[in-house]
């Protein structure tokens, strides 16, 4: 796809994240969501253990998943207000696609679990990466529910743990900038005393 560096510089350059509520069709076809995360598999990955999978959701289950989402919210927080209960509704049915991304860890290897939580957030990074070689706009969000077990339960089973909720689809608008951190505050020069 880059012929020279500065065509990889300039696609690097010009990714964004956008807003899952901010996404409308089209969204990225079956054969696209498959290349997407073909592509994703070239993730760096010690031992190739593959310490993650996708779940996809697709829109004639978003009611469902907003059903389960709005019952495990409620099971933890019984006293939660309307709001916090359509917020997690229109999560669920916000952006034309929605995949599930779960980190697998492998217990029965040498390899350090950090290493393979790594592996499984740069695994979400190049499907944010393919997202947007597909010329559509991507968005890795977490929040409460990737934290329950009973919203894990629905995708998976401990050990396992949801990496995140990674929605696809076209753009309303011109996507802004935000801002980020000052180079000289990330990067510096390692000097032996």
């Amino acid at each position: 796809m880059f012929n020279d560096l500065s065509s990889l510089d300039s696609y690097l350059s010009s990714r964004r994240s956008g807003r899952p509520r901010n996404m409308i069709e089209p969204g990225p076809s079956d054969q696209q969501i498959q290349e997407i995360v073909a592509t994703a598999l070239r993730t760096p990955d010690h031992g190739k253990l593959a310490p993650w999978r996708v779940i996809r959701v697709d829109g004639d289950q978003r009611e469902r998943l907003a059903t389960e989402l709005t019952g495990a919210y409620k099971k933890e927080k019984p006293e939660a207000g309307r709001l916090e209960l359509e917020a997690l509704e229109t999560m669920a049915r916000q952006a034309p696609a929605l995949l599930v991304v779960l980190f697998s860890p492998v217990t029965s290897t040498k390899i350090p679990l950090w290493e393979q939580e790594l592996s499984c957030g740069a695994f979400c990074m190049n499907i944010i990466h393919a997202i947007h070689a597909e010329n559509f706009v991507g968005g890795w969000i977490t929040g409460w529910p990737t934290y329950n077990d009973d919203v894990r339960d629905l995708f998976g089973k401990a050990p396992e743990r949801i990496a995140g909720f990674i929605f696809a689809g076209t753009a309303d608008g011109e996507l802004a900038e935000r801002p980020r951190p000052d180079l000289a505050n990330i990067l510096s020069k390692w000097k032996a005393e």
